[in-house]
């Protein structure tokens, strides 16, 4: 098979996750989510631990932020004051992201990876999404201590974040289904098939 690169947005407690390990199982490929902090942090030298905890902490302050528009993938040099700022922390993963997608077949996990990818004819872009209160029971299941309403407010947030920060470094709509080759409904679906159908749709990309 030609070489590939199925990035998968998805909606908490869709199933993306576990269908991005699937995927990466059968197909015998790399599946990367959050190790793109850590070959971030090792390609500029930026301690992987300022990565995650400025994701965090970005993401909860970008309700009060102006969208930045279209990441053009330019890195602010070391001598700048703005080296370990949000916007250059993002553009040293998206480095990461297209190096990827340019050496290896893969899976990638968020980080808006089908928007940085989006000039390269070999990606496939998957968005997963399900019901809410779907969401709300498989969450449920992973997270047995936390009660419904807990869950349900979690859920609300990490979606919202994940919309606005996709809308600050891309200028674009999270939900979007032009954004996406494939919108797959994780429950009426199920794991497996969602499977079958990026696979039969990318034999027949790569054709």
């Amino acid at each position: 098979m030609k070489k590939f690169v199925i990035t998968i947005a998805r909606e908490y407690g869709s199933g993306g996750k576990q269908i991005g390990r699937l995927l990466a199982k059968e197909l015998g490929v790399g599946y990367y989510d959050r190790e793109l902090l850590r070959m971030a942090s090792d390609d500029s030298g930026i301690n992987e631990s300022l990565f995650a905890n400025a994701d965090e902490k970005f993401k909860r302050t970008l309700l009060f932020k102006t969208a930045r528009g279209a990441y053009t993938g330019e890195l602010i040099p070391p001598d700048k004051g703005e080296f370990t700022s949000n916007e250059n922390l993002f553009n040293f993963q998206a480095r990461v992201i297209r190096r990827l997608a340019e050496s290896e077949s893969c899976i990638i996990i968020g980080r808006c990876a089908d928007y940085i990818l989006r000039d390269m004819e070999h990606v496939v872009r998957i968005y997963v999404h399900a019901p809410f209160e779907h969401c709300v029971n498989e969450s449920m299941r992973i997270h047995p201590q936390m009660t419904r309403d807990e869950v349900t407010r979690y859920i609300t947030r990490i979606d919202k974040e994940r919309a606005l920060y996709y809308k600050y470094f891309t200028g674009l709509d999270w939900k979007n289904a032009d954004n996406y080759d494939l919108c797959l409904n994780s429950k009426e679906l199920g794991w497996e098939k969602c499977v079958s159908l990026v696979k039969a749709y990318l034999e027949i990309k790569l054709s």
